[in-house]
């Protein structure tokens, strides 16, 4: 059966009420709960809106079962080495739940935050590619030293290590055949949001998931990932009904998509509606 994850969003004041959400996600029986990583977000950017890490630190010490998970960090703002260690020392903390979605990144808020010149998507992807390569080697080794072209690690320890062997598992974001070549070398998962808006008509955003999947499975020639579909915030049609839900779901496993992930029922009826919960759960069988 395709498994429910939930994402709350780290905008939620006080972080009382976040972590109760996550809390309460968990005690519904979703697989996963993941949050945003951004330092500011455009759709609530005059929003409070917290750091990803010390929220999942929080999180991993008030929950047992459910995974917790990044989504997605991008190198508009991190350093591969003092990442590495924070992932590492989340892992430690949640016992080993830890995912970690990781993309490109866009030109966005976050992308300009730091004073950093835009790049085209070109030195975008090039960029990427160093990062998550940095990034893996910190997390599967005890001592790097790495002098690359943007990002350089001298003799960075990273003891104890992760609890989940040979690193946290990585969920990568992209579309395109450079970022499609990233997932299938260094990803255990892949995650989509297909058409991004929400004007995106059911056809349209199916058609565009069948697409990418297919492209995927092109680069992965017979190899199997983990695949993941977000329901964008202000997507609301799949909760119309049960039935409408259930069908969208249906059709998500026939096109190989392994998890859906909903934006958790918030105060200002953005993502699954509250009245449409239960009947989220009961297509999982939760």
């Amino acid at each position: 059966m395709t498994e429910l994850s939930a994402l709350v969003l780290p905008d939620r004041h006080p972080t009382s009420a976040w972590l109760a959400e996550v809390v309460e996600a968990e005690r519904a029986g979703v697989s996963t709960v993941w949050t945003y990583d951004h330092l500011t977000w455009p759709l609530l950017k005059d929003s409070p809106w917290y750091g990803c890490v010390p929220l999942l630190a929080a999180a991993a010490g008030a929950t047992e079962r459910v995974r917790l998970g990044v989504q997605v960090a991008t190198p508009n703002y991190r350093h591969p080495v003092p990442f590495a260690k924070e992932l590492m020392t989340l892992d430690q903390l949640s016992g080993g739940r830890l995912d970690v979605g990781l993309g490109a990144g866009t030109e966005n808020l976050d992308a300009w935050v730091l004073g950093d010149e835009p790049l085209t998507p070109r030195q975008r992807m090039d960029r990427f590619g160093e990062w998550i390569g940095l990034l893996d080697t910190l997390l599967t080794q005890d001592v790097t030293t790495v002098r690359g072209e943007r990002y350089t690690a001298v003799d960075a320890h990273q003891l104890p290590g992760c609890v989940q062997t040979p690193r946290v598992p990585f969920t990568v974001a992209g579309t395109g055949p450079r970022s499609l070549a990233l997932v299938a070398r260094y990803g255990q998962s892949w995650v989509t949001y297909g058409p991004y808006g929400p004007a995106v008509a059911a056809d349209e955003w199916f058609a565009a998931l069948e697409k990418q999947s297919a492209q995927l499975d092109k680069v992965l020639d017979g190899r199997k990932i983990r695949r993941v579909v977000n329901v964008a915030l202000e997507t609301y049609w799949p909760f119309e009904s049960r039935d409408r839900y259930a069908d969208t779901v249906g059709r998500l496993a026939a096109l190989g998509f392994d998890e859906v992930s909903v934006h958790w029922p918030r105060p200002d009826g953005r993502g699954v509606p509250a009245t449409a919960l239960a009947d989220v759960l009961a297509v999982h069988g939760l």
